[in-house]
């Protein structure tokens, strides 16, 4: 494959990592934003993403936190976190759906059974 036949696809490629026509950022983009912007918003770091989607709106996201560090670590608080965010990545809400030690399983989650 020559360069002219790479180039309209590499040069699509890079304008929607540049913001591009339509402006859209890549699931990585957004899942970093996620992070980020809600990491600000707590003043507590975002460890995990545990769950991620594309939606009507936007994106929806459940990131887990720590919340308060024990010693051991199997006993520090962790927190998951139900985040919303518009198609361009921006954090339009959050709240706080449950907490639990580390160290623990989550019996309610048929998958944890």
């Amino acid at each position: 494959m020559t360069d002219s036949q790479n180039s309209p696809k590499s040069s699509r490629q890079r304008q929607e990592r540049q913001g591009g026509a339509d402006d859209k950022p890549t699931p990585m983009e957004v899942l970093r934003q996620a992070r980020a912007q809600l990491a600000e918003l707590t003043g507590k770091d975002a460890e995990t993403v545990s769950s991620f989607e594309h939606t009507e709106d936007g994106w929806a996201l459940e990131i887990e936190v720590l919340e308060l560090s024990r010693v051991p670590d199997t006993m520090s608080l962790m927190a998951s976190y139900q985040v919303e965010l518009d198609h361009q990545g921006q954090l339009t809400g959050y709240r706080r759906v449950r907490r639990y030690e580390r160290g623990r399983s989550d019996a309610r989650r048929s998958g944890g059974r």
